[in-house]
This record gives structure tokens, C-alpha cells and sequence, in this order.
């Protein structure tokens, strides 16, 4: 909601900081470009190699890990992902035989996800695909310049967002 301040007047005590109508614009394509590209990155992977972004996003920590495999609380922090969101996206993934779930040896509550051969696969295959389409999309759209802005932006929200709490 944007209510625009008189020229000098800072809010009182408790009132809003109402966003201007530029700062709307900019968080508004900030917010609605992130989902955009989320939702294409979606299609475009469940088109190409009919796994879900959530998947995919999973099995790449695992394919690149060197023994493939990851404890799911390392996994989950990894992530960044509530715990019953990626308990009931392993769940589907074992069933598919893309990752396999085993107990943690020495700790009883535990769990240790290893990417199959068949998940293993199934990344290889969809990987180029994704690529040409992160490239099309926004890597080769960019300068040097814009990039590096867009990483100076990332640690700056991660940063507040974990002094706030709500990382």
C-alpha cells in the first residue's frame, strides 16, 4: 500500500513508513519477477524432464555432494525449507526411486538422503535444458555490472533477514 508522505514529514511514532510509488513499483517488480521466473523455471523443468523445481532443487546438493548423500537436517538447512515440506517431497522422491533415505549411523533420530542412480539420471538429463533456460532468461541478459548488483542485493536481504529472525 503506497500513502504518500508531505515533502520532510517522517511518520510518528508507530505510524507506517507507507511506501512511495517508486519504492511500490520496484518492490512490485521485484516480487512478481522472483515468482515469474520461479513458475517458469517450473514449467520449463517439468516440460523438459518432468521433475518439479522442489526436486530438482533437491537433487542437486545430492549430485553434487561426493559421497551423494546429505543428512536431511544438513539438507534441510541447505534448502531453507520448512521440515514438513521436504519430508513430504522425499516421501514422493523415494517413491520415484530418485533419492533413497537410510538411518544416520550414530544418531537414531537421523536421516541420511542419498540421490539414486536413477535420480542421478534424471538430474543429467535435465540439467542442460535448465541451463540454456537460467541463461536465456537472465544470465545472458545481464551485464557484469547488473550481476554483480543483483548479488550486492541478495547479501543485503539475507543479512537483515537473519538479524530480523526470519531467515
Amino acid at each position: 500500500m503506497s500513502e504518500p508522505e508531505s515533502e520532510g514529514r517522517r511518520p510518528a511514532e508507530g505510524e507506517p513508513r507507507w511506501l512511495s510509488d517508486a519504492e511500490q513499483q520496484t518492490w512490485r517488480h521485484f516480487l512478481f519477477g522472483s515468482r515469474a521466473l520461479i513458475r517458469g523455471i517450473d514449467r520449463q523443468l517439468t516440460r523438459d524432464s518432468n521433475l518439479s523445481a522442489a526436486e530438482y532443487e533437491v537433487l542437486v546438493p545430492l549430485s553434487e555432494s561426493e559421497a551423494g548423500m546429505m543428512r536431511s537436517r544438513d539438507l534441510l538447512n541447505f534448502l531453507g525449507w520448512e521440515r514438513s515440506r521436504l519430508s513430504h517431497l522425499l516421501t514422493r522422491m523415494d517413491r520415484r526411486g530418485l533419492i533413497s533415505r537410510h538411518p544416520c549411523p550414530g544418531d537414531a533420530r537421523g536421516l541420511d538422503v542419498r540421490v539414486t542412480e536413477e535420480g542421478r539420471q534424471a538430474i543429467e538429463a535435465a540439467a542442460p535444458a535448465h541451463l540454456a533456460m537460467v541463461r536465456a532468461v537472465l544470465m545472458d541478459e545481464l551485464t557484469d555490472q547488473e550481476a554483480a548488483a543483483i548479488d550486492r542485493i541478495h547479501e543485503k536481504m539475507t543479512k537483515r533477514l537473519r538479524e530480523l529472525g526470519l531467515d
